[in-house]
């Protein structure tokens, strides 16, 4: 079996048992927990996420209530939430305004998309990992869309992975054009990178 074949059934099980987890909703509020916390003190006031697919984490309640903790305090700015929208020219994704109750279509895959809003440009991006492994690797679908992103986009924004535990792949090995994500976070906490051990 070579590579791609190794990868392609590693994909394979990780969505399987990503599918079947048995505690999954309560794995899903910690994530969400986890995510929330971790939100409290960035900078950002535009964040690129996904709509969930294949069981992944949904992102989006811990990002409204992001949106909505903004509108509480004196920013300068509006806090922005983004989907992805496949440019098919360039095979590279573009973020839409996305707000709950704004109007959806689906995309060439069957992926609801915002409908006609603006693009605006993420400073800070979750992305769904089907699975991650040491150094912030992550291990995608195989489409390349989010390398191409990340390629495209200047300044190329802060990249954080959202996984459950069980995504964790201890020898996932990166290919040469692999990127490794700025952080990693799953129901357990920060992953990536390791949180510092305290001094005792």
């Amino acid at each position: 079996m070579d590579k791609a074949e190794e990868k392609r059934a590693l994909r394979k099980q990780l969505v399987e048992q990503r599918l079947s987890l048995p505690d999954r909703e309560q794995r899903c509020d910690l994530l969400q927990r986890v995510m929330r916390i971790w939100l409290v003190n960035r900078p950002d006031t535009v964040i690129g996420a996904y709509w969930p697919i294949k069981g992944e984490f949904d992102p989006l309640p811990a990002l409204h209530r992001w949106k909505e903790d903004g509108e509480l305090v004196d920013e300068p700015q509006l806090r922005r939430i983004g989907l992805p929208v496949v440019d098919k020219m360039h095979k590279t994704l573009k973020f839409h305004a996305w707000h709950p109750g704004c109007p959806m279509e689906e995309d060439a895959y069957g992926i609801p998309k915002p409908k006609d809003t603006e693009v605006i440009v993420p400073t800070l991006l979750f992305v769904p990992c089907v699975g991650y492994g040491p150094g912030g690797f992550r291990l995608g679908y195989g489409g390349g869309f989010y390398d191409r992103t990340l390629a495209s986009l200047l300044p190329r924004p802060f990249t954080v992975g959202l996984g459950f535990t069980n995504g964790f792949v201890g020898d996932l090995e990166p290919e040469p054009h692999d990127v490794p994500l700025d952080a990693i976070i799953n129901d357990n906490g920060e992953v990536w990178p390791m949180p510092e051990r305290q001094s005792r």
